[in-house]
Parts: C-alpha cells; sequence; structure tokens
C-alpha cells in the first residue's frame, strides 16, 4: 500500500528537523508548517525533472522565505535531486552543498539565492514575467514551447517588507496568471504573534492589486491545499494568492504555534515528543523504502521532459530559426557576430567630437548594440526621460502585448533590480534597469544579492555626482560609487566620455556577473583613445606628455576632463603630469602585476586623485605622498560648475595641489 499524504510529509519535517538538530542551527518552524503544502505541490503539480534541474520548460520553485531552506533540501533530496543525505547531515556547515538560506550554485534545484524577506517573491515576479514574454515572442499556433508557472512559498514577514508591495501590484497589473504564491499564515514572527505589528487586511490588499486571492485554504488539509491549486491554475488571467493557514511547527507538542520554534532546533526531548505525536517511529535520518519510492520525481520528470522535447522537435522542424535562437537565449550565448560587430560599433563611436553626457552616451550605446541582442530587456523606475535606458528599438511591455523589450516599473528601484535579477535567473534575457546613483541605497540589497548569484545583470544609474546641479544633495551622491565598489563579484563602471561608455556596456554585456554603470547628467568632453582594448583593462593612461612623469593625475567620470586640462597646463608650464582614466577599479586591479605598474609605475609617487565623491577609497592608489580631492560632504543646490569649483573639482586647483607635490 502506498505511503499517507501525511507520512509522505512527515518525511520532510524530520528530515527537516532532524538536520537542524545535528546542525545545532536553524529554523524548523517552517519546514514543519509548510510541508503539507510542499507535499501537494511536488507531487501531484510541479513539473520538473531532477535528472536534468535546468530544464527549459520546468516550473520555477522558490522559497522567499529561505530561513526554511531545510523543507527546499529534503524536497531536492526525496525528489532524487543530486542531494545526497549526507548533504542534508552537512547543513550549514562549512563549503556544504545545504548552507543556513538557498543559494544559487550549491544545491542543484535552487532557482534563486534567499533570506532577505520578500525578494524571493520579487524574484519569482521576474520569473513569470519572463516566461510570459518568451511566451509571447517563440511560441506560435499549435506550438506551446514555452509554457511554465512560476510556484513561491512566503511568509507573513515576506509580505511585511515593502519591496511585496511594488512587485505584487505589478504582477496583478500584469496578469501574471502563472504565478502562484501560497502565503504561510501562521501569525508568528521573531518577535511573537503578529497581531501587534501585522493587522493588514491582507486578502484584500491583494485583491487591490488584481490578483486572485482564495482565502482560509487549511494549510494541512490535502484535499483544500489541491483544489486551492487547481483553482489557481485555471485562472490565467490573474496571480493567485493562496491563504494557507498553517501552524508554525506543526506536530510539535509543546512549541507549535510559539516564536521559539522558528529559528531555534526543537531539542532532543522535544523531537522524541514530535515523533511519538506524528507516528513516525524511524531514527534520525532513516526515510522508509516506500517513501523515498513514493517521492522519487526521476521517471516522471524524464516523462515529462521527453514529451516536452518530442513538442520541440516538431517546433524545430517548423521554426528552424526561432528555435535556434531560444537555444542559443536560454543557454545564455551572445550572437556569433557580436564579438565583431560590437567592436566595430565601439570603433566607430572614437571620432565623435560632441561634449554630451555619458548617459547620452548610454542611450547611444543601445542604439548600437540593441539591435544585435534580442534578449536585452530594458526598463526604468519612471525615470526613463532621465536616465535614457530606452532606443529607437524599444517596445514597451503591457499587460494586453507582451511581445516588448522595455518595461515601466514606476517609482520601484528595489522592486525593479529584484524583478530584473528574476528574470537573469529565468534566463533568456539580458536585462538592465535605470534609476539615479542616489537611489541605488533603495536597490542596495537587490544589487548585493545579484553580485552573490553572479548574474548578468546590468543596474544604469544616472545623475552621477553634484554635477546634477540644483537638485541638490538629496539627489547628489556622494559616498554611493565608492560604497558600490566595494560590493565583491560587482562591476562598477564610471565612463569618462562615449568611448568609454560604450566599452562599459560591452563589458557588460560580455560579464559573467552584474555590472553598474554610473554615468553623468552633464556633457562631458571627449578623450583621445588611441587603444580602445586598454580602456577593457578598467584603467589606462588617456594623456600622457613626452617626458617621464613626474606626477600621475588619476580620475574616472566627468573628472577626467578636468584632469586632462589640469595636465596640459602644466605641461604648458614645463612640467610632465600622466593622467590615467580608471573607469573600472575592480578590473583594473584584476589586471596582472606588471600592466598595473605599466600605469602606475611606483617610483612615481606624486600622485593625486579626482573624484566627486567620497577621498578615502582612492589613498590605496595615491600612497601616503598623494592626495585626494574628493567630496566628504553632502553637496549643494546650486548650478553644476559652481559646485565643482566650491569643492576644487577643477582644472586651476588641480594644477596648484600637483604643483605643490612637485615643490615638496
Amino acid at each position: 500500500m502506498s505511503p499517507a499524504a501525511r507520512e509522505l510529509a512527515n518525511a520532510l519535517r524530520f528530515l527537516s528537523i532532524d538536520a537542524i538538530q545535528k546542525a545545532n542551527s536553524g529554523h524548523p518552524g517552517m519546514p514543519m508548517g509548510m510541508a503539507d503544502i510542499a507535499e501537494v505541490l511536488w507531487r501531484d503539480f510541479l513539473k520538473h525533472n531532477p535528472v536534468n534541474p535546468a530544464w527549459v520548460n520546468r516550473d520555477r520553485f522558490v522559497v522567499s522565505n529561505g530561513h526554511g531552506s531545510m523543507l527546499l533540501y529534503s524536497l531536492l533530496h526525496l525528489s532524487g535531486y543530486d542531494l545526497s543525505l549526507d548533504d542534508l547531515k552537512n547543513f550549514r556547515q562549512m563549503n556544504s552543498k545545504t548552507p543556513g538560506h538557498p543559494e544559487v550554485g550549491h544545491a542543484p534545484g535552487v532557482e534563486t539565492t534567499t533570506g532577505p524577506l520578500g525578494q524571493g517573491l520579487a524574484n519569482a515576479v521576474g520569473m513569470a514575467l519572463a516566461e510570459k514574454i518568451l511566451r509571447a515572442q517563440f511560441n506560435k499556433p499549435g506550438h506551446d514551447i514555452i509554457d511554465h508557472y512560476t510556484y513561491v512559498f512566503c511568509g507573513d514577514g515576506c509580505l511585511m517588507e515593502g519591496i511585496s508591495h511594488e512587485v505584487c501590484s505589478l504582477a496583478g497589473l500584469h496578469k501574471l496568471g502563472k504565478l502562484v504564491v501560497f502565503w504561510d499564515n501562521n501569525h508568528i514572527s521573531i518577535d511573537g504573534n503578529t497581531d501587534g505589528w501585522f493587522g493588514d487586511n491582507t486578502p484584500a490588499r491583494f485583491e487591490a492589486y488584481g490578483w486572485h486571492v482564495i482565502r482560509e485554504v487549511d494549510g494541512h488539509d490535502r484535499e483544500e491545499i489541491k483544489q486551492a491549486i487547481n483553482q489557481a491554475r485555471f485562472n490565467s488571467e490573474q496571480p493567485t494568492l493562496v491563504c494557507c493557514k498553517t501552524h508554525l511547527a506543526f506536530g510539535s507538542p509543546n512549541m507549535h504555534d510559539t516564536a521559539k520554534a522558528h529559528g531555534s532546533p526543537l531539542g532532543d526531548a522535544e523531537i522524541a515528543l514530535t515523533r511519538e505525536n506524528l507516528g513516525w517511529q524511524h531514527e534520525p535520518f532513516v526515510i522508509p523504502e516506500a517513501v523515498v519510492a513514493a517521492w522519487n520525481a526521476k521517471p516522471n520528470g524524464e516523462r515529462l521532459e521527453n514529451h516536452w522535447q518530442e513538442l520541440f522537435g516538431k517546433y524545430e522542424s517548423e521554426h528552424p530559426e526561432l528555435a535556434a535562437e531560444l537555444v542559443r537565449r536560454m543557454h545564455g550565448e551572445l550572437p556569433v557576430n557580436w564579438p565583431k560587430a560590437s567592436d566595430e560599433f565601439v570603433k566607430s563611436l572614437t571620432a565623435s567630437t560632441d561634449k554630451i553626457a555619458t548617459r547620452k552616451a548610454s542611450q547611444k550605446s543601445l542604439e548600437g548594440f540593441g539591435p544585435l541582442l534580442p534578449e536585452l530587456f530594458g526598463g526604468s523606475a519612471d525615470l526613463t526621460g532621465s536616465n535614457l535606458t530606452n532606443w529607437s528599438g524599444s517596445k514597451i511591455v503591457t499587460s494586453v502585448d507582451a511581445d516588448g523589450n522595455y518595461f515601466c516599473f514606476g517609482v520601484r528601484e528595489f522592486g525593479m533590480c529584484a524583478i530584473l535579477n528574476g528574470m537573469a535567473l529565468h534566463s533568456g534575457f539580458i536585462p538592465y534597469g535605470g534609476t539615479f546613483l542616489v537611489f541605488s541605497d533603495y536597490a542596495r540589497n537587490a544589487i548585493r544579492l545579484a553580485a552573490m548569484m553572479h548574474i548578468k545583470v546590468v543596474f544604469v544609474l544616472t545623475h552621477d555626482s553634484i554635477g546634477l546641479g540644483e537638485d541638490g544633495p538629496t539627489h547628489q551622491p556622494i559616498e554611493h560609487v565608492a560604497s558600490l565598489r566595494l560590493i565583491p563579484n560587482l562591476s562598477v563602471w564610471r565612463p569618462c566620455d562615449t568611448t568609454e561608455t560604450a566599452v562599459a556596456w560591452q563589458h557588460a554585456i560580455e560579464h559573467n556577473g552584474p555590472t553598474c554603470l554610473i554615468l553623468t547628467r552633464q556633457g562631458v568632453e571627449p578623450q583621445q583613445h588611441k587603444d580602445i582594448e586598454l580602456i577593457k583593462r578598467g584603467g589606462y593612461v588617456v594623456f600622457e606628455s613626452d617626458k617621464e612623469p613626474e606626477a600621475i593625475l588619476l580620475a574616472t567620470g566627468s573628472e577626467v576632463e578636468i584632469a586632462v586640462a589640469a595636465a596640459k597646463l602644466l605641461q604648458s608650464e614645463g612640467k610632465s603630469v600622466r593622467v590615467v582614466s580608471m573607469p573600472a577599479v575592480d578590473v583594473f586591479l584584476k589586471q596582472d602585476e606588471a600592466y598595473r605598474e605599466l600605469v602606475l609605475p611606483a617610483n612615481v609617487t606624486k600622485r593625486v586623485a579626482l573624484e566627486a565623491g567620497v577621498s578615502d577609497c582612492w589613498y590605496r592608489f595615491v600612497g601616503s605622498e598623494g592626495r585626494v580631492i574628493g567630496i566628504d560632504e553632502f553637496g549643494r543646490s546650486a548650478p553644476a560648475k559652481e559646485i565643482f569649483a566650491e569643492f576644487g573639482l577643477e582644472e586651476q586647483n588641480t594644477a596648484r595641489i600637483v604643483r605643490e607635490l612637485l615643490e615638496s
């Protein structure tokens, strides 16, 4: 006789609490509370293949309440993914495949890195949006090649986070009918019963967003859960919120529905009582063979994928070019003509003599690269006319026409960046999104997670300094570029002109990870570029006197033209000053020592760095004998030229400081 559903769910519960107890660390409450929902979803509905976790048309499953990671690991192990019992026993240990919160690249089947609450839900909106757009772009009559769901587990905490409002309102507006969210409504968070701090009428809130809401589902009743999922799948015009009434730490006699069970192991004594209470008469990590067999999803997964492969074969025979393009995009491969065509475009820009803002140069880059990259998908947080993130080939995605490549995110910086992350994780796109640099603070945690996941997302951050002028200190970034440079795995480019901007875009498209493009509002002078390949190294000599340099000026962005002007002034006085443009500090630091020494020779100790931002980070390059012309306070509300002069970021002051160094 097949095991009962509750016994199958209990296998999830006890693998979770045993692993947490062994680690003496973790969150047992959620896995125990949501195990029954997971059993129904994974065994009756989820379309996946453990043998091929990257199958293009699989359903996506996101645990937004990522502290409940052991539920996901237990599901993956029992379903047949390459995640062993020993991996579960190694939960939360050094270099394990089962870290405390789910992380992309550790265990197969983990779709996104979660833990910061609400972001998994936002990623899932991006995944569902990606599915809808690809469906519009690639499906043909009789050929539903892209056709899958995105399922999300989330808790009260996810729905308290502001990002949930940002993304869920968009999901409803865009009718993401293949997004199904299970709300673990247990009224418990770390501080206790949530009645004192989470009193929203959540179902009404989601109905106001345009969601299909299924209220009052018993999260421990298999038939109610199954019926709710069927209702959700039947509604193709609205995303669905399934409101599941659950008990945190279900089955624990003394700790269910308590805050303590949220984030602390149950303890050996309570686990023993829970075993007795749920009738689980098995030692830790022991799962009966019948339960193991009932959970094994490999046969059905292979059957599902084989059926899809047959459909894809027919699609390929009728639409060979579309099929090849879909495969290329889902594998993240750039077009064959990309290297040559992109290099030719960048080279064409070097003849430009126009003084334009690098935000405008970015738009010119999109005009050149956009036609080469159908997968390029952009948007802005209600600043398209300021960020200049659109181009002549941009087509806005709407709720009734998803066949586009541009998205209006509204004033939702955090939500935008997390949605872009989800689109990148889904595959099929190179997503980018724009806002003002100062508002990267709103989105910082999504940018950080993009860096942690090594995903290709381009964050276009304009109005990069006091150069934006009269809007004043609230809009003038000071510490922002330096703080972004501190994020591991994040490439940060602050180009000085049109050519550097195009190279920055080219790098972002080729880079296996996220990139921030830091761009000016004001026009900047074009520089003379003799070798574009040097720009790609992150730092290079942009101006050189005839003689060996006595001093070096380092600069980025709009300050490069100031440095070059100062160097030319000093040259007229018989002094030899080299100017180094360093658009990408992280890229320069990855160059070999010989190249770095060539650009910044150790014997030239008279160095001055210029950047319209905090000064601290530049002392690593100028050393104890050098100077930094920066800004270590908030800006001013005034015309840009006056503010630059106020902070000494101009030609005469720069030349004066170099003279002082040379005379010292």
